[in-house]
């Protein structure tokens, strides 16, 4: 589970998320290359049952080395998505209210697999000036 807070203001629409997406197992990124699959990030008060919104993820080119944390855009990886790379835009809704928020990223394969990371995002929003 993730510690570190993503921090944000209440009523904003930036910045963009990008996320970085491995297999636990193998420890390789997951390829969301393959057309038809989708992605998108459930959003919710902590402690709520119900989602406060969902936004569409999109692959985006590059892997990100997990020891240096630097970005390689070299083949196979200058294709959007081959190296488990997302990126999101908020909705106007998401960040409406202040408050404690979590997420979750859940990847849809073409043949109707679901795979959801395991790790929860946590997000800190504060009230606008």
């Amino acid at each position: 589970m993730a510690t570190t807070k993503i921090r944000l203001v209440q009523g904003d629409t930036a910045p963009q998320l990008q996320l970085s997406l491995t297999d636990q197992r193998t420890r390789q990124a997951i390829d969301l290359s393959t057309p038809g699959t989708t992605a998108r990030m459930l959003f919710r008060e902590v402690g709520a049952d119900a989602v406060k919104d969902t936004m569409p993820c999109f692959p985006i080119a590059g892997y990100v080395d997990p020891e240096s944390g630097e970005v390689d855009f070299r083949p196979p990886y200058d294709v959007a998505g081959r190296g488990g790379r997302l990126a999101m835009d908020w909705s106007e809704t998401a960040l409406d209210t202040a408050g404690e928020f979590e997420g979750e990223v859940e990847v849809i394969f073409p043949d109707g697999r679901i795979q959801t990371a395991f790790a929860i995002l946590k997000f800190q929003v504060r009230e606008q000036f």
